[in-house]
């Protein structure tokens, strides 16, 4: 099940907690003592990028006639959501850049291109799930509300359409983030009061009718009254946040969800230090390799143990940053949980179908399973391997003793040979003895007959 003990899982004594914590913090130290001009030209860039790319998409669809302009137009209006999603709204909401002091580029003042609010946002996801990070009950990022990622929760039958469900999610994924801080099923329980949920529904109203009204209404009528096709148009802002939604799912997941990325009891944190807290975001993240691009396009995300370890030092840091935790790892003997998009994906949606089963279906112990550990795990290997190690020496015993009983079996399948043979060979006398008898008692009657 999920880890209760974060010291005892990682085998680290409280010194070396306190120890690792003291390096990290020097880490983080020196990266906002080093921030500085390249830094910002980095964002600014990246800025000038994004909206190059939005308006010449844009531009192209007012063209959306031609097969040929409405791809060009996708294709750019695509990379433009994606990387206005993960490289900049979702990194500068989390104030990586607030130390720039540019009122433009500041997490209390950028709004992303997507439905969620970015308040919203904040809350659910730089509060509740970077404080919380993959503790069971407490993260609502622990399958978002409507996966099952981890036996720590009950099986239910609706949990066997849940792979269907998670290519939902990935195909709406922005409205489910929409959705994420209002927690209805909470609302409707009513453990979370209409006083609080009603203002923020309001807001995502007001927030999504802008985005609904920018992207299929005033874009298409644009388009159209410039010559080119309402439909066409609104088809291709679809598809272009259709795959930003695709794109940022996978992401996401392949960080959160994947083998290696753990979750946590709500009592592993009380009384959580500093130095703990950092070994819950290095034992409950996965990276993902691909080289640049891949970072870039992620919003380097890629670097999902550094992003929680330091969800706001800027984002172009942590690549380097990443050098020295894996250093650090090896240091301290901790995992350091890294694999291709394609392979994260592929043991995240292994999970989520896996767990869509009950638990009485599955092979691995709840507490040594690939998708969710605790720190019963070495306990469970070392009983596992002492069982190994019994039965081969059971049938290492075994062999030697039909060894040797075969050994006896022939050796007395030898003496019971050779008292055959000379069985025989009396019996071969006797026999010859016998004739020869017969013979002489022949050779006398011919005499006597004569």
């Amino acid at each position: 099940m999920a880890i209760n003990d974060i010291a005892r899982y990682a085998h680290l004594s409280a010194d070396d907690v306190d120890a690792l914590a003291r390096e990290l913090d020097a880490i983080r130290v020196e990266v906002e003592e080093s921030r500085g001009d390249a830094d910002a030209r980095y964002i600014h860039r990246v800025i000038g990028v994004q909206r190059a790319l939005e308006a010449g998409g844009r531009l192209a669809l007012l063209g959306s006639r031609s097969r040929v302009l409405w791809g060009a137009g996708v294709s750019m209006l695509a990379l433009a959501k994606i990387i206005e999603n993960m490289e900049l709204g979702h990194n500068i909401i989390h104030g990586q850049w607030d130390w720039m002091n540019d009122p433009e580029i500041h997490s209390t003042a950028w709004e992303w291109d997507m439905a969620c609010p970015s308040a919203h946002w904040m809350h659910s996801h730089n509060y509740m799930h970077h404080k919380y990070t993959n503790v069971v009950g407490m993260d609502l990022d622990v399958g978002y509300g409507v996966l099952r990622v981890t036996r720590d929760e009950r099986w239910q039958f609706k949990r066997i359409a849940q792979p269907l469900g998670s290519l939902f999610l990935g195909v709406t994924f922005e409205w489910g983030i929409a959705l994420h801080d209002i927690e209805l099923k909470r609302v409707f329980s009513g453990e979370k009061p209409w006083s609080v949920a009603g203002p923020q529904l309001r807001e995502l109203g007001v927030k999504s009718a802008r985005q609904v009204g920018k992207d299929f209404v005033a874009f298409p009528l644009l388009s159209r009254a410039l010559g080119g096709s309402f439909r066409r148009t609104a088809a291709a802002n679809l598809t272009a946040n259709l795959i930003r939604n695709v794109w940022t799912y996978a992401v996401i997941f392949c960080g959160h969800f994947p083998d290696g990325a753990e979750k946590f009891t709500p009592e592993s944190i009380v009384d959580e230090s500093p130095g703990e807290w950092y070994l819950r975001q290095m034992l409950g993240s996965a990276n993902i390799t691909g080289g640049p691009v891949m970072d870039f396009m992620s919003g380097n995300l890629s670097y999902q143990i550094e992003h929680h370890l330091f969800p706001d030092l800027p984002s172009n840091r942590l690549a380097g940053i990443a050098v020295r935790v894996r250093e650090l790892c090896d240091k301290y003997d901790l995992p350091y949980t890294e694999g291709s998009l394609a392979k994260q994906y592929g043991l995240t949606a292994r999970t989520i179908a896996k767990l869509s089963l009950p638990d009485r279906w599955l092979r691995a112990t709840s507490d040594d399973a690939p998708e969710t550990a605790s720190e019963l795990r070495f306990a469970v290997r070392e009983k596992l391997s002492h069982a190994q190690e019994s039965a081969q020496e059971r049938f290492a015993q075994a062999q030697e003793s039909a060894h040797e009983r075969l050994a006896h079996a022939q050796e007395g399948l030898a003496a019971a040979q050779e008292q055959v043979q000379r069985v025989g060979l009396r019996s071969a006398l006797a026999d010859l003895a016998h004739r020869k008898v017969d013979e002489k008692k022949r050779l006398r009657a011919e005499r006597r007959s004569r």
